[in-house]
């Protein structure tokens, strides 16, 4: 299995805090050691960086933790191998071009017969399960959307929570997937999320003695917000929530939008948001009343 690491803010930031805690689980304090990603957005565009070796040893790795690139919306990445050797073609977070924007995708799981779903415009390059994964949702949005994209984050989000639940029948099924605006996060069986808001305060890494004052963190005003999923909480002195298997949550600008899950999934659009929030406990009372950022 692998890690995933997932952030969308309103304002420009950095991710090195909790990249540096995900690193350290690529071959150090846990067992991800076959390969790294990280893609970091401008706009619409996502700078990416990819390695097939272990995160935590990487000089690559380490001058992005070293040299802040600032950002609204990023995805990481550290794999342990299950479908797929080690290698470039087979690293996440995998990115193609749809409607004028990249899309960014990354898993972690195992979906053992997804290969065998026929593909029809998208191709994939590497080995694994995860891309044709992300190939067969590529093309399932093209045939629901045509050759607009959707400007509605829930709707999208609705669609992406479907074809999660059909995927995910298969195996396991926890994924990232980002398009400049939005943040989408699956919960096939493990996944937190926090969200951090002004006042700010501190927070310490689990997998290091690694402590940040988030007043300190560029771009972190009074109006600043961020959401941080992951795999496994990053800190052990902040209250994280836990998504249910089968939830997807979309987030924009550092705030939830939306929250799927089978009872939500019922009911309309305009209610899943506020239905979501109050069962998954990611309400102003809980994970956002941390007051921390990234």
């Amino acid at each position: 299995m692998c890690e995933l690491l997932g952030m969308v803010s309103n304002v420009p930031t950095d991710i090195v805090f909790s990249f540096t805690g995900l690193a350290l689980r690529g071959g150090q304090t846990g067992p991800h050691a076959d390969g790294w990603g990280v893609s970091l957005y401008d706009g619409l565009f996502a700078r990416t960086f990819l390695e097939p070796h272990p995160a935590f040893s990487s000089p690559l790795a380490r001058f992005i933790r070293e040299n802040p690139i600032h950002t609204a919306l990023a995805i990481a990445h550290v794999r342990k191998m299950t479908r797929g050797g080690a290698a470039m073609k087979n690293t996440h977070p995998f990115m193609r071009v749809l409607h004028r924007r990249h899309i960014v995708f990354a898993h972690n799981g195992t979906l053992p017969t997804v290969r065998d779903r026929k593909l029809h415009l998208e191709t994939p390059i590497g080995d694994t399960d995860s891309e044709h994964a992300f190939c067969v949702i590529l093309e399932e949005l093209r045939s629901a959307y045509g050759a607009q994209y959707p400007t509605d984050g829930r709707e999208l989000g609705k669609t992406l929570y479907e074809l999660g639940n059909e995927l995910g029948s298969d195996g396991v099924f926890n994924f990232l997937f980002a398009d400049g605006e939005h943040l989408f996060a699956r919960c096939g069986d493990n996944l937190s999320c926090i969200i951090r808001h002004a006042p700010f305060g501190e927070a310490t890494l689990v997998d290091a003695d690694l402590k940040v004052n988030f007043n300190d963190v560029h771009g972190m005003g009074p109006e600043a917000r961020m959401a941080v999923v992951a795999t496994e909480p990053l800190t052990r002195d902040e209250l994280w929530s836990k998504a249910t298997p089968g939830t997807l949550w979309v987030f924009r600008a550092g705030e939830l939008l939306a929250t799927f899950t089978d009872a939500s999934a019922r009911g309309s659009l305009s209610d899943i948001a506020e239905k979501g929030i109050a069962e998954q406990g990611i309400a102003e009372k809980g994970i956002a009343e941390q007051g921390h950022s990234c």
